[in-house]
């Protein structure tokens, strides 16, 4: 930090457990990746690269390698997963992560219909190579999923393997957790909280009142996914208490 502060919350360190932030990439190119780093990598966990893009982006071992060298993990999108799963090649994905040497991989069904069943299967097996992300929700915005079934989603993919389960939201904020309109599903948040442990869940909350209520909820050090990029030090200064909407918080 450029100044002292007092009564400024503690926050994680790298490498994190809890307090992480992860970004989501849409297709940047290799000096996009650079400016990133450089002015936020600090503050940058995770780096996913966004659905299937990964199999389009041009120079992708490049960004693999920029963003290792900076300490930052990196995967590719659930739906990338999905689109291997829904043509039966999961050995193919396999060999795919061994290719990149990726540590981290998500397992997520929120395009395609397998039952929850073989989803856990998938995840026990990929965390015999790599770290699971799996997430829960659909992307589907007529789809309404009972809080009680979030809960024992999340149970058994945590059961299953998963390091950390992903609260679905899109890129946009307007499905899963929140309502078209963007507005946090409050009620299915705090009763799965009642069961899932804060620190093993990552909320994907790409918009700034999202991130806002979060941290109001669960404090600085709360698991947030599908960050801009260009949005990562102003989230910083939510969870510091050092944006007007969380400015109060730790005085």
């Amino acid at each position: 930090m450029n100044f002292h502060l007092k009564n400024l919350p503690e926050r994680t360190k790298k490498t994190r457990k809890k307090g992480l932030t992860m970004v989501i990439d849409k297709g940047s190119s290799i000096n996009e990746c650079k400016n990133l780093i450089e002015s936020s990598g600090e503050f940058i966990d995770l780096v996913k690269f966004g659905w299937s893009t990964s199999l389009l982006t041009k120079d992708l071992v490049k960004k693999i390698d920029m963003f290792k060298k900076a300490d930052i993990s990196v995967y590719f999108g659930g739906t990338l997963f999905e689109a291997f799963i829904v043509r039966d090649q999961f050995e193919d994905y396999i060999d795919i992560i061994k290719k990149y040497n990726l540590k981290y991989a998500e397992v997520s069904d929120g395009s395609i219909e397998i039952s929850h069943k073989k989803k856990c299967e998938f995840i026990t097996k990929l965390s015999k190579h790599v770290t699971v992300l799996s997430e829960v929700g659909s992307k589907d915005t007529r789809k309404i999923i009972p809080p009680y079934k979030w809960i024992r989603q999340m149970r058994n993919e945590l059961e299953a393997g998963s390091w950390k389960v992903i609260g679905e939201a899109r890129d946009s904020g307007n499905v899963g957790l929140f309502r078209q309109s963007g507005e946090v599903r409050q009620g299915l948040v705090e009763e799965i909280l009642t069961e899932i442990p804060s620190d093993k869940i990552i909320w994907e909350a790409p918009q700034k009142a999202q991130q806002v209520w979060f941290v109001q909820l669960s404090g600085p050090n709360v698991n947030l996914g599908n960050i801009s990029g260009n949005e990562v030090i102003s989230l910083e200064t939510i969870r510091l208490g050092l944006r007007g909407d969380t400015f109060h918080q730790y005085l």
